[in-house]
């Protein structure tokens, strides 16, 4: 079981259009402000970088990272070609719309 976003639903659209800035207080280590920002939108793939503050000491720690967006085609393919049996394809019950949740098989 795995769940992956839906292509279709554009998600980084609402990434770059975010608050940008979010700091959230993490118990033991205090205040970390997070930034990020979409880099480069080439589809299917959709690239970001995020960067963490900690706010005490004025450390930072980047991350770039890029996504691959597919269909439920795609994966669905992917799968059966790699020996899995789909069982079932659901929506995320916290996302409805946003994601694929895969539940498959091995067939060997």
């Amino acid at each position: 079981m795995f769940e992956t976003r839906r292509p279709e639903w554009r998600a980084w659209e609402e990434w770059a259009a975010g608050p940008g800035r979010l700091v959230i207080d993490i118990p033991g280590i205090g205040p970390v402000e997070q930034r990020s920002e979409v880099t480069g939108v080439s589809l299917p793939f959709v690239s970001f970088r995020s960067a963490y503050t900690f706010l005490a000491d004025g450390a930072v720690i980047t991350s770039t990272s890029t996504l691959r967006f597919r269909s439920r085609d795609e994966v669905e393919s992917s799968l059966v070609a790699h020996g899995y049996r789909v069982l079932d394809v659901r929506q995320a019950p916290d996302r409805p719309g946003c994601e694929f949740v895969f539940i498959a098989k091995r067939t060997t």
